[in-house]
């Protein structure tokens, strides 16, 4: 693995109010590491993914992307730099079939700039990223009003719409939340082909067990500070780590 970080988050804070939703948060991605962001419901996961793609202003701390601050940029700047997201909650143009959805991507100012304007047919190159995610090619799905397609579609369009940028860093904020089993299990190779493809991935993500497949590392954030950074065993066998989460186990169900 490249030890070079292509990501540096330095003392990265956020207050809404008088509510620190993130304190001092730091770390460093490396190209094609994976790494996975994990804590319980409200600690601070998503705020870290918006203050890295800029779509909400930090309060203190910096982000530099290979070497460069970001932490200024508004988030179409950092996005054609480079650096792409998912939602938690899919946004999709529901009124347009779902190939449609990647053309705004395909048409973006980094897309054009990387291949200087010869693209080819955009609507087939848009099936063949939806191909990639798990659309079936000579299915009716990629071709459907994106509103009647059911979570599994709607949450690989998110992936795809990301991966049309063609980014060097993406940020994926719980792609696996409301999928099967077997619907996680045939997405895991599509993340690990990203790797591969030399992308650095940051992954928020409640489903821990299919996580720890992929991650090459992990950050645990509680109460809005990051409370450990290691392995998925390390970090998982961490006394911090087991007694946040057994703390919010024990809040949910009282």
């Amino acid at each position: 693995m490249n030890r070079r970080p292509i990501l540096e988050v330095s003392g990265l804070s956020k207050s809404f109010g008088g509510v620190k939703a993130l304190t001092d948060a730091s770390f460093e991605l490396r190209k094609n590491e994976i790494l996975g962001v994990i804590g319980p419901n409200g600690s601070g996961k998503t705020t870290l993914a918006n203050l890295i793609t800029r779509f909400v202003r930090p309060s203190a701390g910096s982000v530099h992307f290979m070497g460069r601050p970001i932490h200024h940029l508004p988030a179409h700047a950092v996005a054609r730099l480079g650096i792409a997201r998912t939602f938690q909650m899919v946004r999709p143009f529901y009124q347009l079939p779902a190939y449609k959805n990647l053309i705004v991507s395909l048409y973006s100012s980094r897309v054009k700039g990387l291949l200087g304007g010869r693209y080819g047919d955009r609507n087939a190159v848009a099936l063949d990223l939806l191909e990639e995610v798990g659309f079936e090619r000579d299915a009716s799905a990629a071709y459907k009003v994106t509103g009647g397609l059911p979570q599994g579609y709607l949450k690989r369009l998110e992936l795809a719409k990301a991966i049309a940028l063609r980014p060097q860093v993406m940020v994926i904020d719980e792609l696996f939340a409301g999928l099967s089993l077997a619907e996680v299990t045939s997405i895991l190779p599509i993340i690990e082909k990203l790797r591969l493809q030399g992308k650095a991935i940051i992954m928020i993500e409640h489903r821990l067990r299919e996580l720890f497949k992929i991650a090459d590392r992990v950050i645990v954030i509680h109460h809005g500070r990051i409370i450990a950074d290691g392995t998925c065993q390390a970090v998982m066998a961490d006394e911090t780590v087991q007694n946040a989460y057994l703390g919010a186990t024990l809040h949910a169900g009282s």
